[in-house]
């Protein structure tokens, strides 16, 4: 069987790169099999790829079961939490695009037969679609697992706990020795954060789409069953080479709605917006903002897992993972998309049981009706919006209130701890999207100080920036065209009025009368330089797209 491998030692003319090759341990025998490539995201500084070097060497043992070479390379890994309130989060997204070049590169360069991705984060999943998406070589994920629960005088605690906890200790509601403790039994080894942030909710839309074994997207990093996954993938790798299950068989529009299904009954991350957007832009498949919004009208919230929802990663595992999920989903999917394992979804879900009906329940009696995310738009943002409504409260899907406008996120987040936000308020964070970040940063801290301070039932928060995928409360974002492009949420002024209306898809800035004025502002209005004028992130910046566009550069 012909390899691709080939091009780089069969041959007269190859008698070089075959002695590079042999001082690397490689025999005769060793040119007759496949070249697989073990995508490693490895890195000591961030918990949820800590311990893929042990997974490696898990798929790497299945690959020679299977009658492969297997070569190991490595590329970055950022972690979102780590990197969280300073300047290092304009840094994440852009490292998303970095990491799909980078894989794209070694695997071509290396001209590898096939490839296994090992990832496990919020920026490094979706990367890792990206550049399968691009070789369209064949291709297995192992995405490394969630992290077991933190707990706290017998209560499972899952990362968001820390920054809340904050607000409550600035209340007087716990001490501070409370808050250290907290800390500390917070975050028990290593894995993704142990709740539906975007890290778990990639991880489960990478089973979905079938770029995973079954049962790969809930397993937990320390357990054994994660080891056998990686093995199983091991040999399955060569399987697929053989049959040439290329992703181009296996990501499709069909795929990409059955994910965004999940997601909204999941209660996933509104981050997964812009990655299935950028992985659309790879495939050259037509995705909009509104197919989401279609999607989530029709799919209910069954999943009760934090942040939305009651019980950590470690629930959804034992309900039986996600296959459950889409158990109680299976007509609202498309059952023909294939897998890596060879099967069609319907197969794979043929005998799936729910085995908890309190984590995941059935669509009869779901959390809430709708979908996890919903899609606004207005005249604050004629482009489109993007909200998690499953973390907002019943009580705030509707608010009309004056806006407290802010440049920053850390200058918001001091306002909000020293009590100058007043209930009834809309903080606007602006001058934070791709471009005007640059590299779109979360707003997490504000997000969280909110919850702490008591606030996340009566004021809410819109911005051009992100949310990390452990948000909760009204918090808005993604807002297109953002103000670094003048976007009308740049000619937004303290005491204005901003009207929020989730139910139908609403989000206004009410100036009468709202053309004039705006126009007015408009005239005045000059774009301010980019933040930054070297290195990656003025790349970044200078070719990025909008953000209902996927982020992606063009």
């Amino acid at each position: 069987m012909e390899k691709r491998s080939d091009m780089l030692h069969r041959g007269d003319a190859r008698a070089a790169n075959r002695a590079l090759l042999r001082s690397l341990g490689l025999t005769d025998k060793d040119f007759e099999k496949p070249f697989i490539g073990i995508i490693n995201t490895w890195t000591e500084m961030n918990p949820g790829h800590v311990h893929l070097r042990t997974l490696a060497e898990a798929a790497k043992a299945g690959v020679r079961m299977a009658g492969g070479v297997p070569f190991e390379v490595n590329t970055i890994a950022l972690c979102d939490g780590i990197a969280q309130g300073h300047a290092g989060m304009r840094r994440i997204l852009p490292s998303r695009n970095l990491i799909a070049d980078s894989i794209e590169l070694a695997a071509d360069a290396n001209r590898f037969d096939a490839i296994i991705v090992l990832a496990s984060c919020d920026k490094i999943v979706p990367a890792s679609w990206m550049a399968i998406a691009r070789l369209d070589v064949p291709a297995i994920m192992i995405t490394g697992g969630p992290m077991m629960p933190g707990r706290y005088r017998g209560e499972p605690l899952v990362l968001p706990a820390a920054r809340e906890a904050q607000g409550r200790m600035l209340r007087g509601e716990i001490t501070p020795e409370d808050f250290q403790e907290i800390e500390e039994c917070l975050c028990p080894g290593p894995g993704s954060c142990s709740m539906m942030g975007t890290a778990n909710s990639t991880s489960c839309l990478t089973e979905v789409m079938g770029l995973s074994l079954p049962g790969c997207g809930t397993s937990h990093a320390v357990d054994a069953k994660k080891l056998r996954i990686a093995r199983e993938s091991g040999e399955q790798i060569l399987r697929i080479w053989k049959e040439d299950l290329k992703p181009s068989r296996i990501l499709n529009l069909p795929a990409l709605k059955n994910a965004i299904t999940a997601s909204m009954a999941l209660g996933g991350s509104t981050n997964i917006v812009l990655h299935l957007l950028a992985l659309a832009s790879e495939l050259g498949v037509a995705l909009s903002l509104e197919t989401f919004d279609e999607i989530s009208r029709r799919t209910p919230f069954i999943c009760s897992i934090k942040p939305s929802g009651k019980f950590p990663m470690l629930g959804l595992e034992d309900a039986g993972g996600v296959p459950a999920v889409l158990h109680e989903l299976r007509d609202l999917l498309d059952l023909k998309t294939l897998s890596v394992n060879g099967k069609t979804l319907e197969e794979n879900l043929a005998g799936v049981q729910n085995r908890n009906p309190e984590v995941v329940l059935s669509r009869q009696k779901p959390l809430r009706k709708e979908g996890g995310i919903a899609i606004l738009r207005g005249s604050l943002a004629p482009g489109g919006a993007v909200v998690k409504q499953s973390g907002v409260s019943e009580k705030i899907m509707t608010h009309t209130g004056p806006a407290r406008v802010f440049e920053t996120e850390v200058s918001a987040r001091e306002a909000v701890f020293s009590n100058q936000i007043k209930p009834g308020e809309v903080i606007v964070i602006r001058y934070e999207g791709p471009k005007g970040g640059p590299g779109m940063p979360e707003m997490l801290s504000v997000t969280a100080a909110l919850v702490g301070m008591g606030l996340a039932e009566s004021v809410s928060l819109v911005t051009d920036g992100r949310f990390s995928g452990s948000t909760r409360g009204p918090c808005i974002g993604h807002i297109v065209p953002e103000a670094q492009e003048g976007g009308p949420i740049a000619l937004v002024r303290d005491g204005d009025l901003i009207a929020i209306d989730i139910p139908n898809r609403r989000l206004d800035l009410r100036v009468p009368p709202e053309e004039m004025e705006r126009e007015r502002r408009k005239k005045s209005w000059m774009p301010p330089p980019l933040k930054v004028n070297r290195g990656y992130l003025k790349t970044f910046a200078e070719r990025v797209s909008s953000a209902d566009k996927g982020c992606v550069a063009i």
